[in-house]
């Protein structure tokens, strides 16, 4: 089930970064090739995402994709639903 969040923060060179989950908890680390688009991602930038356990049972997140501005929050309610 997708989630979303917020960038944090994104570091190009070393390509990591975190996102803040707008439903709260833990900063979640994400790699470059976790992003579904060649775009860098930017701070305060949405996206959804997936999460998956890292080694070491810390969770982060995987498949994060853009969010248009345009997407209402009912749409984003129905893609949490499933």
């Amino acid at each position: 089930m997708s989630q979303f969040g917020k960038i944090r923060w994104y570091n190009g060179s070393k390509g990591s970064g975190t996102i803040i989950p707008d439903s709260g908890g833990d900063v979640l680390p994400f790699r470059r090739s976790d992003l579904q688009d060649n775009a860098e991602p930017k701070t305060d930038e949405r996206y959804s995402y997936d999460t998956s356990d890292a080694i070491g049972g810390r969770k982060r997140a995987i498949n994060l994709r853009r969010q248009s501005e345009s997407q209402t929050v009912e749409q984003q309610a129905r893609a949490q639903r499933g």
